[in-house]
């Protein structure tokens, strides 16, 4: 990799790099060099010239990811280093094994790898930019990752068109970097199968962080009445059915990943008298269903992907907690998530306690949640704790 040059801070603010926190603000820049352009490396230098890090550079807030700290320069086999380090992470939480292969190798931060996401399903990586910088370097991380795998790997998919900035065209922000097609393709977690298109799926095609979670769910439906609610296709539910439960009903507005769970039950031999598929909208399928259901499932998808928006956020994770609060049954399970950044664990939390006082039930809090271990957060960088949940007795 080539460094096009310089960035200079300006005096105390290399204090949160020597906390080894990724981010460089652009308020912090005192100087930077000529020639440097959106997804350039770049050196990070304190207001004495010392060098500190170097990453990318992207104008806007964030103006620097760090990918290295100190001053050693980058090797050659950078990206492999760091592809192998994730995979041994990945290996020591255990994600790997004979009844589950698919699993998030780059977490972004969590990796030390800011602006990249990369997922693995079985024999199949998908790669997704969120910095210029990554977008600029695909090919490399492309060519690292059949490396690791030892050419192991059937396809390389780069989805990158909805994580980018608007002037990257989409023409080079979507497409196979290795091999073709072969969706909706199978994986097995936990022993589950499930289908995933990652061409045309949301996000790289899975919700991966809730493996844990839906794994957790199994513990209390036994014999239960189940709604799952914005399910996807299906994730929460067909752990249900695994898991006993005498009927599940899986909820989602959109038509195609209504369709796409109904192919998972079938795929996973269930019985379709037990499980039931509905295309609409959550707060209106919530109505008048007093008393029907013993464990719910509420999993929406980010209220709030900026700040602007956070108040509004809250305001529909109180009214959809409310809503389900009023709608479970006296002794029912309430498991309830919100993966939007700008809300935090203690905001979600308030906001759930507003929404029991709200629907006038008592309640109890048996598990705090978040996303699964291979989806790590560094410790100088705990924004990338980003998926909140609780699990609730609701008397």
């Amino acid at each position: 990799m080539t460094v096009s040059g310089n960035i200079t801070l300006k005096k105390g603010k290399e204090i949160s790099m020597e906390r080894r926190h990724p981010w460089v603000f652009s308020g912090a820049i005192h100087h930077m060099d000529p020639g440097i352009s959106d997804g350039s490396w770049v050196r990070v230098l304190d207001a004495k010239g010392n060098v500190l890090a170097m990453g990318h550079y992207q104008h806007g807030s964030i103006a620097v990811r760090i990918l290295s700290f100190g001053k050693s320069p980058l090797e050659e086999s950078f990206w492999e280093q760091r592809l192998f380090e994730a995979l041994a992470v990945r290996s020591a939480v255990n994600v790997r094994r004979p009844d589950t292969n698919c699993f998030r190798l780059i977490h972004g931060e969590g990796d030390g790898l800011p602006g990249l996401i990369i997922d693995y399903y079985d024999g199949v990586a998908v790669v997704q930019a969120h910095s210029v910088g990554m977008h600029l370097d695909r090919e490399r991380i492309a060519a690292a990752l059949d490396k690791v795998f030892d050419d192991s790997l059937r396809a390389i998919y780069y989805k990158s068109h909805s994580t980018l900035p608007g002037r990257i065209d989409n023409a080079s922000a979507t497409g196979y970097l290795k091999g073709m097609g072969g969706v909706p393709h199978i994986v097995v977690e936990n022993g589950c199968k499930f289908y995933v298109d990652w061409e045309e799926g949301q996000k790289t095609g899975f919700f991966l962080d809730q493996r844990d979670n839906r794994s957790l769910l199994m513990n209390y439906v036994n014999g239960k009445r189940v709604l799952n609610t914005f399910c996807y296709t299906g994730g929460f539910s067909i752990y249900a059915i695994n898991g006993g439960a005498s009927l599940v009903h899986s909820v989602d507005v959109s038509e195609r990943a209504i369709g796409t769970a109904r192919n998972n039950i079938a795929l996973n031999h269930f019985d379709v008298h037990h499980h039931a598929c509905f295309a609409s909208d959550t707060f209106e399928f919530m109505k008048n269903r007093k008393d029907e259901y013993d464990v719910i499932v509420l999993d929406p998808p980010a209220f709030a992907k900026h700040r602007d928006a956070r108040h509004q956020a809250v305001k529909g994770y109180q009214r959809l907690n409310a809503d389900a609060m009023r709608v479970i049954r006296p002794g029912g399970i309430l498991f309830t998530f919100s993966c939007s950044q700008v809300v935090d664990k203690k905001l979600f939390y308030d906001t759930v306690v507003s929404a029991g006082i709200t629907a006038g039930r008592q309640i109890k809090v048996l598990h705090h949640l978040t996303q699964g271990a291979d989806h790590p957060v560094s410790l100088f960088h705990p924004e990338g704790e980003y998926l909140k949940g609780l699990v609730l007795y609701v008397e």
